[in-house]
């Protein structure tokens, strides 16, 4: 078992180097200001080691922009929960585990770049389709059949459908004057919530 998880954190380890890598090399050169050897290079692997976690620099770069998940925080607070917790509830706090400030630029530069480099956006969509998934088995986990499916992904769509255009920039939350802070971003989540609670009663 031990040596198990030293394999997944090493694992781990590799793949945060490589997507590390290709983000910061398009940041600072363009998606088309490198090549693969450059970013094995950066990293310190080899290309088959990158062969074997990515398909393509876009894939590493975009998953560069999401390696800041805390799965072990996640744990912490299902392993807590109470059973008069609400599906609403315990959504938004995984939502505001998942999605950290620094998470939500990175994001926000991911969507940025796609812009300029259309390769990179279903890699992006891909990224935030696996972010809801996650969200939605743990409820359906939590649930435990005591609420309906079709309830559950209502209520997981409806969130992230509502950060989704906050993230790519089609809704803007904030005065011209002002950037985002975790402050003013947990405000909007805050808000998605209470029209979840208004309208979404079980």
């Amino acid at each position: 078992m031990f040596k198990h998880n030293l394999r997944v954190v090493k694992k781990e380890a590799t793949v945060k180097a490589l997507a590390d890598a290709a983000f910061e090399l398009t940041l600072e050169h363009g998606l088309e200001g490198f090549v693969v050897e450059d970013l094995v290079q950066k990293a310190g692997y080899s290309r088959r080691t990158f062969a074997n976690h990515f398909t393509c620099k876009e894939e590493a770069v975009v998953a560069g922009a999401f390696m800041i998940n805390d799965t072990i925080e996640v744990e912490n607070l299902l392993a807590n929960l109470s059973e008069e917790t609400s599906l609403i509830d315990v959504l938004f706090h995984l939502v505001k585990m998942q999605i950290t400030i620094e998470l939500f630029k990175k994001m926000n530069k991911i969507v940025n770049l796609s812009q300029e480099y259309p390769s990179l956006k279903p890699y992006f969509l891909d990224k935030m389709s696996d972010m809801q998934y996650q969200a939605n088995n743990v409820l359906l986990e939590i649930s435990n059949g005591k609420y309906d499916e079709v309830y559950i992904h209502l209520l997981v769509g409806a969130v992230y459908g509502a950060i989704l255009p906050v993230v790519n920039g089609s809704l803007n939350v904030l005065l011209p004057d002002q950037t985002l802070t975790d402050s003013s971003f947990h405000q909007y989540l805050d808000k998605i919530y209470q029209h979840l609670k208004n309208g979404f009663n079980h």
